[in-house]
């Protein structure tokens, strides 16, 4: 084995994990798969000779490329006023793929990355690499350019504004939910608004993401009768099919128009009711997220 490909072999043991801070980091599985491919090439042309603890090395890496996205990005978000979802992984129904567990180890769901998508990009940077990787605050403080005492203060009021969020846990029996799931859109197939409601919770929300430039819906509904009405109206799409999915390792479902990539809707079901859903629709990255379910034999 020569030198190069040593090197490729001990990224390549790094990738899953370098894969999963930059997708919480960044909420975007290109751009996750972007700082992912920056950290090789630096990694590459740095050779890894003189580094000890290779794993934080490459960890400093991508936390580095992360942190000047998010800048980047909230800058951009101030001047145009643009959000919308993050990107969910989207599996084919059963169990996950064993990237796509190692991506969502601990739970991370899109409830989490949305509420991720509020924070400040160093208090985003200081809650994921300490909360979820357990990194030191001596260290964050390194990538983020502050004290010790400034990240720990980071990620304490980025700590205070995710348990503030109230985030729903979803049953953990993927059967019941999809049992929900199934049962929501028949009640919205037959226009049956009584059972729509009664499958949501009273304090339900919907959000949707139709892509920059398109408001055919408001970007979030909330309480069960608006998002019932919401749902009978969606169930009138003509020559629509339902693929049962995983998303963020939760019951959902991709939808086609026509034989085409529609939407990626994912659920939190709790209790028995829906908690949450969320809608991507954005032409523009629909047929990506899709592609592991609509090319399933």
């Amino acid at each position: 084995m020569d030198e190069r490909e040593w090197l490729a072999a001990r990224f390549e043991e790094q990738r899953p994990r370098l894969r999963s801070v930059a997708y919480r980091m960044l909420g975007s599985l290109t751009e996750a798969d972007d700082a992912v491919q920056d950290a090789w090439l630096r990694f590459n042309a740095a050779g890894a000779e003189h580094v000890q603890n290779l794993g934080g090395w490459l960890t400093t890496i991508v936390a580095r490329v992360c942190l000047n996205r998010l800048r980047s990005r909230h800058a951009r978000r101030e001047e145009s006023l643009e959000a919308g979802l993050p990107d969910p992984v989207v599996s084919p129904d059963g169990r996950l793929q064993p990237e796509d567990e190692a991506l969502l180890a601990d739970s991370v769901g899109l409830a989490l990355l949305v509420v991720l998508d509020m924070l400040g990009p160093a208090e985003r940077l200081a809650f994921v690499l300490h909360d979820v990787f357990d990194l030191p605050y001596s260290e964050i403080a390194a990538i983020a350019g502050r004290s010790p005492t400034a990240a720990r203060q980071l990620a304490s009021r980025a700590r205070r504004r995710v348990q503030g969020a109230g985030l729903p846990v979803a049953d953990p029996d993927r059967a019941r939910q999809r049992a929900v799931v199934n049962a929501f859109f028949a009640a919205a197939r037959a226009g049956d608004f009584e059972a729509l409601v009664a499958l949501l919770d009273p304090e339900v929300v919907l959000r949707s993401d139709f892509g920059a430039g398109r408001r055919p819906a408001p970007p979030v509904i909330r309480g069960a009768a608006e998002v019932a009405r919401s749902a009978l109206f969606g169930a009138a799409l003509p020559t629509t099919v339902l693929y049962p999915a995983l998303v963020n390792g939760a019951a959902g479902v991709v939808i086609t128009v026509r034989g085409r990539p529609w939407a990626v809707m994912g659920f939190i079901v709790a209790g028995g009711r829906i908690v949450e859903i969320d809608a991507i629709a954005d032409s523009r990255r629909i047929r990506r997220l899709a592609a592991a379910v609509l090319q399933t034999p």
